[in-house]
């Protein structure tokens, strides 16, 4: 008999009950967990192809990032990746700005903060975006101390919340109001032939 068993003549044990009030924060907590076990399994990967590359003959290098972090390995920067592996990091991007970052710092839509729902079309605010994601895997890990948090807001969101959502930044030609909404990449000084 396993320790589950009831006894036999033992009472059935009551079912447990949770208070309707006490509902929104198991749910907060147990999506704030499951966001945790993602994220664990986006590094389990890395570290898994990171090992694969290791075992693999050294002139393979990988076809859709190119080599950019220290000697030659492949960076963890989106910008730095291509193909599958960028479409996949911007799957996981979008999951935390959707789930974590808006709900909790989107702050209202206004002509001195604009925002742009096709974010991800925006190669400055994705750099910035994964930027400040990688910074918060970071500094909320057990690891970062009790600090971490702090750390991530006064070092790194604070300042990419300022300029994404200036008036003259990447989304300047996009949602000003939520009764308007606009979408326009801005043109880059490459794209008007003035880089050398």
């Amino acid at each position: 008999m396993s320790e589950s068993d009831p006894m036999p003549g033992a009472p059935e044990p009551e079912p447990i009950r949770i208070p309707d009030e006490d509902l929104d924060d198991l749910v907060s907590a147990l999506n704030r967990t499951m966001a945790e076990v993602r994220q664990h399994g986006v590094i389990l990967d890395r570290l898994g192809s990171e090992a694969d590359e290791e075992a693999g003959p050294s002139s393979a290098a990988p076809e859709s990032a190119p080599e950019g972090g220290p000697g030659g390995a492949p960076s963890l920067f989106i910008l730095a990746m291509g193909g599958a592996q960028y479409a996949a990091e911007l799957a996981e991007l979008s999951f935390w700005v959707t789930h974590i970052l808006l709900p909790v710092y989107g702050r209202e839509i206004g002509s001195t903060r604009p925002w742009c729902a096709q974010w991800h079309e925006h190669p400055e605010a994705v750099a910035r975006l994964h930027a400040l994601w990688l910074a918060w895997q970071q500094l909320t890990a057990a690891e970062a101390g009790q600090s971490g948090p702090s750390t991530w807001h006064r070092d790194h969101l604070d300042h990419a919340l300022l300029q994404l959502r200036a008036p003259d930044g990447p989304f300047a030609a996009c949602t000003t109001s939520p009764s308007r909404l606009a979408h326009r990449v801005l043109t880059t000084p490459d794209q008007l032939g003035l880089a050398a």
